[in-house]
């Protein structure tokens, strides 16, 4: 493989025609590239940044077999790679004088492109997040289900929503401004979002979802407020979002969790979600600069 079987472009149109079908070939797998690009096409790029995005594609004997986006916050998210190829993509981007503040993508991968960019560059990899992918196998509710039902958010009750977005943030680390100004850039803007109520009309939980692209829907994020949690809440709102995103034409639903929160885990097993891929952020630094903080997509 060379160099310059990686083919880079600032042109989202251009790439999404050439790498598109790549990406749906497996939906569950590239469900964040397929949400952030989405995000990208149909959304003005502001949102994302004021510097271009950056999307690069590995093509050989005519077909598309790798892929990579680089958001203005210089972190690269990337498609599978075995380690000969990520040693390839990070001389070649270095080659271009493109810096890289992180990167993420499966486990494997992004440990074997953060070791080769550690090699061309000098910088430093420090872990920043970590993802268990789950993918749903065969839905199974709860029995009994809580007391309550699930229902569309309204929008009158958007400040209450952006609230409890911002206490979920916290929750699991993430540095973010949430609020009226900012809402529109930020990953939970785009979502539909479904609370469960308890009989008095009083929202315990809620739940969002991306949409539907290339068969996928991922569900994110799922939040009940610690006062509220153990009544099975969460797994009610998740079986509800499910069976509408299933009732849309999903063929893959997913959803990521924290591998070391082992209620969250068993709750979603216990419902039918099954564990796919391990994904793995890191930061990338050269000697004393300061590492970036994690800024999920999608």
């Amino acid at each position: 493989m060379r160099p310059d079987d990686w083919h880079v472009t600032e042109d989202l149109d251009e790439f999404l025609a050439r790498a598109g079908d790549f990406l749906r070939s497996r939906p569950a797998l590239h469900t964040t590239p397929l949400t952030t690009l989405e995000k990208m096409r149909t959304q003005e790029a502001k949102v994302f940044g004021t510097e271009p995005v950056v999307f690069g594609l590995l093509e050989a004997g005519g077909e598309v077999h790798a892929a990579f986006y680089r958001l203005p916050s210089r972190r690269l998210t990337l498609t599978a790679l075995s380690p000969e190829q990520a040693e390839v993509l990070a001389s070649h981007l270095a080659g271009l004088g493109l810096s890289v503040t992180g990167v993420t993508a499966d486990h494997d991968t992004a440990t074997a492109f953060a070791e080769a960019w550690q090699r061309h560059t000098g910088a430093a990899s420090a872990h920043s997040w970590r993802g268990r992918l789950h993918r749903l196998g065969t839905l199974t509710p709860p029995e009994p289900p809580p007391a309550g039902r699930g229902r569309a958010v309204d929008e009158a009750e958007h400040e209450h929503l952006m609230g409890w977005c911002r206490e979920f943030a916290a929750d699991v680390g993430e540095t973010v401004s949430i609020d009226a100004a900012s809402w529109a850039g930020t990953r939970f803007a785009e979502k539909r979002y479904t609370y469960w109520e308890a009989p008095d009309g009083t929202p315990v939980s809620m739940a969002g979802v991306n949409p539907l692209v290339g068969g996928q829907v991922r569900i994110d994020p799922v939040y009940t407020p610690a006062r509220l949690r153990g009544r099975g809440y969460a797994g009610a709102v998740t079986v509800e979002v499910t069976r509408a995103a299933l009732t849309a034409g999903a063929t893959d639903v997913v959803l990521f969790t924290n591998p070391a929160n082992l209620t969250s885990n068993a709750l979603y097993r216990r419902i039918g979600y099954l564990p796919y891929a391990d994904f793995t952020g890191y930061d990338l630094s050269l000697p004393d600069a300061p590492a970036p903080r994690l800024r999920r997509d999608g």
